[in-house]
């Protein structure tokens, strides 16, 4: 039997649905979701694997226009794999035409030897008309390998794009052990689940100023429970007021979600801890975005 395997990256504007579809995909949360731009901030691999195949994927930052260190970092991890994979999921929504958003990213594409297959996701909004238009547009703007249409979040038509992306795999070895789904490790994915919590609720611009470090997480001796504190940090006194609330109603809030989340992750009970310091502009801070492993 032939074996293939490949490195699949899947880039869009923001809020396309781009880590809904991964975590669909691969069955289990691995990239964190929110309405709100500028979600993911990490390159994060995660891995689908048959008896005949294997597919690495790599989730990346929304591809916009920086305004801090921190958004530079983001694009530069969003292009630069570009050129590395051997296929390339363009994500684009049920937005009725085409924004700049999407164009910008189809010039950055031109330059890219890679095949590109367009994904049209969250076709459970459109009706049929709407997605012949829609698909004709991108047809007549974009060389793209394929286009197919599915909603990640209803997983329809995933089988579909699954066995196009198979179609462009090169046959090569199995790169991870067939159980594994993501190279993350749990620390970062516990504080990132943490951070999707408070971008739910917390609904002023707080979020986009807030990072989250796991500080510590060790499994209680004799018992099945896993002890996890975190640091929340946010760039002013103002909006660790706001992300505790009153009577840290909102703190609470984020913490029994987010438990819930990561006990799903981990099969085990969690006692999580969090606190919240200040750390002004960290997102301009070098050594900062260092430490949060934003390098």
């Amino acid at each position: 039997m032939t074996f293939k395997s490949g490195f699949v990256t899947i880039i869009g504007r923001p809020n396309v649905g781009k880590s809904t579809l991964m975590n669909e995909v691969v069955g289990q949360k691995i990239a964190i979701m929110s309405d709100k731009p500028q979600t993911t901030r990490n390159k994060i691999q995660s891995v689908y694997t048959e008896n005949d195949f294997q597919i690495v994927f790599i989730d990346t930052p929304g591809i916009h226009k920086p305004k801090h260190k921190l958004g530079d970092y983001m694009l530069k991890a969003a292009k630069d794999t570009l050129g590395e994979v051997d296929a390339i999921l363009f994500v684009v929504d049920d937005s009725t035409i085409i924004g700049p958003g999407d164009a910008f990213i189809m010039e950055e594409l031109k330059e890219i030897d890679t095949p590109v297959i367009l994904v049209m996701n969250k076709i459970d909004k459109m009706n049929q008309e709407q997605f012949n238009k829609l698909y004709e547009a991108y047809k007549a703007k974009g060389n793209f390998a394929d286009i197919v249409g599915i909603s990640a979040l209803e997983r329809a038509n995933l089988d579909v794009l699954i066995n196009k992306i198979v179609e462009f795999l090169p046959v090569g070895p199995q790169y991870f052990p067939a159980d594994m789904i993501t190279d993350q490790p749990e620390r970062l994915i516990v504080a990132e689940i943490i951070r999707e919590k408070i971008l739910h609720y917390i609904h002023e611009e707080v979020p986009h100023g807030v990072a989250v470090e796991t500080a510590m997480m060790k499994k209680r001796e004799g018992k099945d429970i896993i002890d996890i504190h975190a640091t929340i940090y946010c760039e002013k006194k103002s909006h660790k007021g706001i992300i505790i609330g009153k009577q840290g109603r909102k703190l609470k809030g984020v913490g029994k979600s987010a438990r819930e989340d990561i006990e799903k992750l981990l099969g085990s009970k969690v006692y999580l801890e969090l606190w919240v310091k200040i750390k002004e502009d960290w997102r301009n801070n070098q050594n900062t975005l260092k430490t949060l492993g934003y390098e």
